[in-house]
């Protein structure tokens, strides 16, 4: 199968589910941007310089030489070749091609538009459409990609707090809460997700369960009630095949979506910490292991600015100096950032010129058709 899109005349439905894109609702885009925005300056402007410093900083980031430059650029690249993986994992016969431009073209929207989740989630569905892929199928990937990656978002600190234990340079007991955290909810939901694909009775008793503790607080708010148990029960008749055959596929691949971006965190602290005495990987990682529960915090999109933060304060707990780990960090973020959105949009574009050209000759040929 070619990586271009390409619809044929007959497939309808296909056409019609590209064609639309999401709207965005802007009020909400607004207050989430500007309550994102409050929290990204009082992190960025307030909280990391009383963990760090970014006049130091820029003194840690001038013993970098061109070897540490190419070596975080080298990590970079292979985080991104990494990335499109767990949609390859859950949807398969999906070309390696298209499964990049869907996670960078969803990470891009999600990440460069002010609640933009919703939206990169639609797009999403819209690819997928215009590939030919059916709706059961997409639903599933977009679902078992999304779970999982909450999946590894949680465990992650649970390991973490293990590898600092194990590298002795931190005392694990403030942030034994943190895995703690992570480890319960993982655990909850685990539970609740092994229950809804172990039977569509039990589906059905969760929903139910869901209704009663949601829709209280909805009517609280003066919003219509929701019925679950219908979304429940096409969620599991959607994945649960997909879950039986491939979720070890789609875990290893999202674990080495974030193995390799930890990968960035450690090129580039040993490269600010020049040929002098470099921290342990298993510190390293593990700062980072335990810095992703900040994801769980909806406030920025990534966890920009909390994961930050947090990955700065446990770096300088291991002994790290100030300068070094706020170089560290703020170059981690860039290079796991910047460059995903530069190439999502570039994803975007893309798309959107092979399925507007494959829509237009799917148009055409109906309209030459004789009635």
């Amino acid at each position: 199968m070619s990586d271009d899109a390409t619809i044929p005349a007959a497939d309808d439905a296909a056409v019609q589910a590209a064609g639309p894109r999401p709207a965005l609702d802007k009020k909400k885009s607004i207050i989430f941007g500007l309550i994102g925005l409050a929290v990204l300056v009082i992190i960025f402007v307030k909280v990391i310089p009383q963990i760090g410093s970014y006049s130091d900083a820029v003194e840690s980031l001038k013993r970098m030489n061109v070897s540490d430059i190419v070596l975080i650029a080298l990590m970079v690249l292979i985080y991104l070749a990494f990335y499109p993986l767990p949609f390859m994992a859950a949807t398969p016969g999906l070309p390696y091609g298209r499964a990049f431009q869907i996670n960078q073209g969803a990470f891009a929207i999600s990440n460069g538009i002010p609640a933009g989740g919703a939206f990169g989630l639609g797009v999403q569905y819209a690819m997928l459409a215009s590939w030919r892929v059916p709706p059961t199928v997409a639903t599933a990937a977009i679902g078992a990609v999304g779970v999982w990656s909450v999946f590894v978002t949680l465990g992650l600190p649970v390991f973490g707090v293990f590898a600092l234990w194990a590298s002795g340079l931190v005392d694990v007991s403030s942030y034994v809460k943190y895995a703690l955290i992570g480890l319960g909810v993982l655990t909850a939901m685990i539970v609740v997700f092994a229950l809804i694909m172990r039977s569509e009775a039990l589906a059905v008793k969760i929903g139910e369960l869901g209704n009663k503790l949601v829709n209280p607080v909805l009517t609280r708010f003066k919003r219509d009630a929701i019925d679950l148990v219908g979304s429940v029960l096409s969620f599991r008749n959607d994945t649960v095949d997909l879950v039986k055959k491939r979720w070890h596929v789609i875990t290893g691949a999202q674990l080495g979506v974030s193995i390799t971006q930890g990968l960035i965190l450690l090129a580039a602290l040993w490269g600010v910490q020049g040929d002098g005495n470099h921290t342990p990987a298993l510190a390293v990682l593990g700062a980072y292991a335990v810095a992703q529960i900040g994801i769980m915090i909806p406030l920025t999109p990534g966890g920009l600015g909390t994961v930050d933060a947090l990955m700065l304060g446990i770096l300088t707990a291991a002994g790290v100096s100030t300068g070094d780990a706020t170089a560290a960090t703020l170059v981690w973020r860039a290079a796991s950032f910047v460059p995903q959105i530069i190439v999502g949009i570039l994803s975007l574009v893309v798309w959107s010129r092979t399925a507007a050209k494959a829509l237009a000759a799917a148009t055409d040929s109906t309209e030459s058709q004789p009635a």
